[in-house]
């Protein structure tokens, strides 16, 4: 990679595995949106940055060199070399294709507060409505950090700020029936917040049982936790989605040993990324969906 520093931006050539649409909307961050040029504009650790891919240039716009070097590098894994994890988890004609799909995918390293909350919201629940509600509660208990191309942004609300809030006014943030879950998390993080930036230096098991002990943290979102903002990369979430698509391509090698078993033997300490690819390949192309119907008339 060739960096090159601006005043209000900064410029990064020859740069592989990065494709904006592939990185913000493969269900691992909800507060991207996309613009009519193909970028993506978002909030992360109260700053707000565009970001696209012109030619072979990855553009950060409404930045500066101190802001790259202490933020957006790490953020955007832009280090890690993806070539080689994805020769170490192509094993099948499937994973090929699901990397080819979703070539462009980096996993982004995230604020485990505000993960922590966007997936208890994220449990049964679509992709627009995570957006909406993630937005809702970071305009009503969010700092307000600045406009950009007309329009006002707010950071992620502390877990002060929503502590002290009631539950319907919570719920009144369109996040259904999460609110207590919300609320109950605030207030335990709020007087451990060590306790819960210490959790990804346990090992993956051990990290596993400290977030279960919040209430709406099961399975799935502890592992959504654990990948997107404790780099614990073996974790490999299972939704409704992965289940799916993964029955429909692995059924007959899942059978007995479960999703979480074949991850763990056939992708090890990558599964993770591996997830990435899966679930962008499987949600864009509806895989299994027509197997779900059919086997729902019988």
């Amino acid at each position: 990679m060739i960096i090159k520093y601006y005043e209000d931006r900064v410029e990064i050539e020859n740069i592989n595995d990065f494709i904006p649409r592939h990185v913000f909307d493969c269900g691992q961050c909800f507060r991207w949106t996309e613009e009519e040029d193909g970028s993506y504009t978002g909030v992360a650790y109260k700053k707000v940055v565009n970001i696209g891919m012109f030619g072979d240039k990855l553009v950060i716009n409404n930045t500066n060199k101190q802001d790259f070097d202490n933020i957006w590098n790490d953020y955007l894994d832009l280090t890690r070399d993806y070539g080689r994890i994805k020769s170490h988890i192509d094993i099948d004609e499937h994973m090929h294709k699901a990397i080819g799909f979703g070539r462009g995918i980096r996993t982004l390293n995230q604020d485990e507060w505000e993960i922590l909350i966007t997936f208890i919201i994220s449990a049964n629940n679509r992709i627009p409505m995570i957006r909406n509600a993630v937005e809702n509660l970071s305009e009503k208990y969010g700092e307000e950090i600045g406009e950009y191309r007309g329009r006002k942004y707010y950071a992620f609300p502390t877990p002060q700020a929503i502590a002290k809030a009631n539950l319907e006014d919570i719920r009144n943030c369109k996040v259904g029936f999460r609110d207590k879950y919300i609320l109950a998390a605030a207030k335990h993080i709020e007087k451990n917040m060590e306790w819960l930036y210490s959790i990804k230096e346990f090992d993956y098991e051990a990290a596993s049982r400290e977030l279960k002990k919040l209430k709406g943290v099961g399975d799935k979102v502890a592992h959504c936790i654990l990948l997107f903002s404790m780099g614990k990369y073996s974790a490999f979430p299972v939704d409704v989605w992965i289940k799916r698509i993964m029955t429909t391509l692995y059924g007959d090698e899942i059978e007995g040993n479960g999703i979480g078993e074949f991850a763990s033997s056939n992708f090890g300490e990558y599964a993770g990324f591996a997830q990435q690819y899966l679930f962008f390949y499987g949600r864009e192309n509806n895989v299994g969906k027509n197997n779900e119907k059919r086997s729902k008339m019988k």
